[in-house]
């Protein structure tokens, strides 16, 4: 079993990495993939479910109002009534009030599962719902978002002519996303900005980073985790024994931008940092659920243990990123430089219904080891630092050098202390 943050994902089918959000939209929060198989109810007639007592709802008013629509609407005598059973559905989810629990019909479905296979491609941009405004999470390395100049926290306020004002996330993907070549414009705020400015963007195939590393003044290793996928443990271990082999005197763990990957890695990476069975996230159920809670543990070596950690964060960090920094800050009391991180921590099921439909539903939020909620609140910095947009067209970094002055902080305040 595989849990994939992006939010995170029990990942039981696929195994690529999720990135319809990557590289066109977003799915945000996180999901079970596969984990509940389709079944048909009992129906009387078209007006119940066959003896469930825990239904006390007025159903004569859904069909009053079903009634009503197709006597009396304008455009009643089209409407075809599996659509209209669909936009139900659809209410019904929406009336959960939560951006991330969706309803798919058929075709819909079928293209987010295909998005689990990573068929498609985009601009290279992760986008979410942060107050009821479609937002940039995390744009991808060398992406033609990136390109662009698109920066995470971004809000977007039209696509091509279309207002983003009351579309979901889907929606706004499906229309961003569009054949490699051709060209998206979307219309940006950013805070500090006195206005909005359109941004054109030509769509194209997306490679997915994962890691860099190199060593730093000092003997001060850096190591920037762009992606929690597959490939992750193994590039780790090899940034791990190339920075290692020198000596290091520190180590600045970098999660800026990246939007997540598996828990599974989170957790493997953690291990590295920290002693084996020190807690790294407790998944949290509803209090009826059969086990309301589940602990997941650092496994690994714990090379880097002993070894001062600073960690960079920023507002495209979410998810996977968000549940490293939160082991490493619990745990180790690993300082944290930059901007607020974005705050993504629920898990979504993908529930299949008979006929090809489905539905994303929340079931579970995370916490970090002292037990923080990460979904919404994210994670503020020991030591805020922003980037202007000025420094980001010079190529400078001053949250970097930032990490790099606390870090020798760090290691002049841990030399004086050896006996």
């Amino acid at each position: 079993m595989k849990k994939f943050l992006f939010g995170i994902v029990r990942h039981r089918i696929a195994k690529t990495v999720l990135m319809c959000a990557v590289l066109g939209g977003a799915i945000s929060g996180s999901y079970w993939f596969g984990t509940t198989r389709p079944q048909r109810l009992l129906i009387r007639g078209v007006t119940n479910i066959e003896n469930d007592p825990k239904v006390t709802a007025d159903f004569s008013v859904f069909w009053e109002a079903w009634s009503r629509i197709k006597e009396e609407a304008l455009k009643g005598p089209d409407l075809k009534e599996q659509a209209m059973t669909y936009g139900a559905i659809g209410g019904l989810v929406k009336s959960l009030d939560d951006p991330n629990s969706i309803f798919f019909p058929p075709a819909d479905a079928q293209k987010f599962e295909e998005d689990v296979a990573g068929n498609f491609g985009g601009i290279g941009a992760e986008i979410g719902m942060r107050d009821e405004v479609i937002v940039v999470i995390a744009p991808l390395k060398d992406s033609p978002s990136e390109k662009a100049g698109i920066r995470s926290g971004d809000k977007i306020l039209k696509v091509g002519d279309k207002s983003t004002t009351g579309m979901s996330v889907m929606d706004a993907v499906k229309i961003i996303r569009g054949p490699k070549g051709t060209t998206v414009t979307l219309n940006i705020f950013r805070d500090g900005w006195d206005k909005p400015k359109d941004f054109s963007i030509v769509r194209d195939t997306i490679m997915v980073p994962t890691m860099d590393w190199k060593m730093l003044d000092d003997h001060i290793g850096y190591i920037h985790i762009r992606n929690f996928n597959e490939n992750a443990p193994a590039l780790f271990a090899r940034a791990a024994k190339e920075l290692t082999t020198d000596g290091i005197n520190g180590l600045i763990v970098d999660v800026r931008d990246d939007p997540g990957g598996f828990l599974e890695v989170a957790v493997n990476l953690a291990g590295w940092f920290m002693e084996k069975g020190s807690l790294v996230v407790t998944e949290e159920f509803r209090k009826d659920a059969p086990r309301p809670l589940e602990e997941f543990r650092a496994y690994g070596n714990n090379l880097f243990a002993s070894v001062p950690i600073v960690v960079l964060i920023n507002q495209g960090a979410a998810s996977a990123s968000e549940i490293l920094a939160g082991a490493l800050r619990d745990n180790r009391d690993a300082k944290t430089v930059g901007e607020k991180s974005f705050g993504k921590g629920t898990v979504q099921e993908l529930k299949r219904l008979h006929d090809g439909s489905s539905m994303k539903l929340t079931v579970a939020h995370w916490l970090m080891p002292k037990g923080d909620l990460i979904e919404k609140n994210g994670i503020k910095p020991d030591y805020e630092v922003k980037i202007s947009d000025e420094e980001a067209k010079k190529g400078k970094d001053p949250q970097l050098e930032k990490a790099q002055a606390v870090m020798k902080g760090l290691i002049d305040k841990a030399v004086a202390q050896r006996p």
